[in-house]
């Protein structure tokens, strides 16, 4: 296993990816972060908090609950329902690979009036089954399909490895 991100180098990507967010939703009534449940969930908490120290932008947070083992047959659920007229709609993970979890975890908004929806991620590996480009990026990586990526925030220490 190798180490691709340690915690100081994370810690900046997503202060710069705070920044960028903060930078386009300017003009929105509201950010709503939507992490998928894992370390998504925790990738929007961090993100929300920094956004919150920089800005005076109304933050919301919900998690996207599925099962990514069976994503195509489970169900998507909602930690907590938001109102999201006109508010920016954050998809936040914390890998990018073939797309797949982001295009299901879309389903509960799809019917929403959006102002606008994104998606965040802090590694993307570019490995594009399905027309899912992220429009917030801590890290791009290109790896091969056999090589994993492992984003570990637990405690106090954050670090991305490959392996």
């Amino acid at each position: 296993m190798s180490e691709v991100l340690n915690h100081q180098q994370i810690k900046k990507k997503i202060t710069r990816m705070a920044y960028e967010i903060y930078e386009r939703n300017l003009n929105s009534k509201a950010v709503v972060f939507a992490g998928i449940s894992g370390m998504g969930r925790i990738l929007a908490d961090l993100l929300a908090a920094e956004l919150r120290a920089i800005s005076p932008l109304t933050i919301e947070q919900t998690e996207i609950m599925l099962d990514k083992t069976d994503i195509a047959s489970g169900k998507v659920q909602l930690s907590k329902e938001i109102d999201l007229q006109g508010k920016s709609l954050i998809l936040v993970d914390d890998v990018l690979n073939t797309g797949k979890t982001l295009v299901y975890a879309m389903k509960p908004f799809l019917g929403e009036e959006l102002f606008r929806m994104e998606i965040a991620v802090l590694v993307n590996r570019s490995h594009g089954l399905f027309p899912i480009r992220p429009d917030y990026t801590g890290f791009e990586l290109s790896t091969t399909l056999n090589e994993h990526i492992k984003v570990d925030f637990s405690g106090d220490n954050y670090f991305v490895y490959l392996h």
